[in-house]
C-alpha cells in the first residue's frame, strides 16, 4: 500500500465513515461479561430469598429494622432514567451527531454519580445499625448493593473515558459507534440489575 493510499485510509473520515461487517468482537465481549454478571447477581438474588425462607421467622433477623424506601426509590428515580440520555448519545452519534453523544453521556454520568453518592448516604447511616458481619442479612445487604454500587462505578469509569474522548474530537461517527453501543449495553445491564434488587432488598420484606 502507498503512503498516499495508507494516509486516506487511516486518516479521520475514514475512521468515522467505516462500515464494520456484522457483530464487533467488542459486542461479543460486552454481550458474555453481561451473561456473566447477571448471573452472578442472580446467585446472589437468589440466595437472598434461600435464607428468607429458610429463616421462617421475621424479617430482616436480629431486630434490624425494614429498609426505608424513601431514599432507595429516589435512587432509583435517579438511576432508571440514566439509560434515557444513554438512549439518546447512541442513537445520536449513530445519526453522526457527535453534539448528542457528548451531552448524553455527560447527563448520563451526572445521574450516576448522584445515584452512588445517595448510596455512600445510605450506608454511612445503616452502619450505625447492622454491618456487613452483623448476620447472614448485612452480609447480604451489602455484598448485594455493594456489588452493584461497583458495577456503576465501573459504567461512569467507561463513560468518562467515552465522553473524553468525544471532547476531544475522538473517530466516532455514523458508522464508527461500536464503543458507544457497547458501554449503553452495559449500563442498561446496570439500571436493570438495580430494579431486580430494588424488589428483593427493600420492597420483598414489606410483601
Amino acid at each position: 500500500m502507498s503512503s498516499r493510499n495508507l494516509a486516506a485510509a487511516t486518516s479521520t473520515e475514514a475512521l468515522t465513515t467505516e462500515l464494520p461487517v456484522g457483530r464487533s468482537t467488542g459486542w461479543w465481549g460486552m454481550a458474555m461479561f453481561v451473561t456473566t454478571e447477571a448471573t452472578l447477581f442472580a446467585c446472589l438474588l437468589g440466595s437472598y430469598f434461600y435464607l428468607r425462607f429458610q429463616h421462617g421467622g421475621e424479617w430482616p433477623p436480629g431486630g434490624i429494622a425494614q429498609p426505608k424506601l424513601l431514599r432507595p426509590l429516589v435512587m432509583t428515580a435517579v438511576l432508571l432514567p440514566s439509560s434515557l440520555p444513554m438512549i439518546w448519545a447512541d442513537r445520536g452519534i449513530r445519526r453522526g451527531s457527535r453534539r448528542r453523544l457528548r451531552y448524553g453521556l455527560a447527563a448520563t454520568i451526572l445521574l450516576g454519580t448522584t445515584f452512588l453518592v445517595l448510596q455512600a448516604t445510605e450506608y454511612a447511616e445503616l452502619f450505625h445499625e447492622f454491618t456487613l458481619t452483623t448476620n447472614a442479612y448485612g452480609s447480604l445487604f451489602f455484598v448485594i448493593t455493594g456489588f452493584h454500587g461497583l458495577h456503576v462505578l465501573i459504567g461512569l469509569t467507561m463513560l468518562s473515558w467515552l465522553l473524553a474522548a468525544a471532547l476531544r474530537g475522538g473517530s466516532f461517527g455514523a458508522h464508527r459507534h461500536d464503543r458507544v453501543r457497547n458501554v449503553a449495553i452495559y449500563w442498561h445491564f446496570v439500571d436493570a440489575v438495580w430494579a431486580a434488587i430494588l424488589f428483593t432488598i427493600y420492597l420483598s420484606p414489606r410483601l
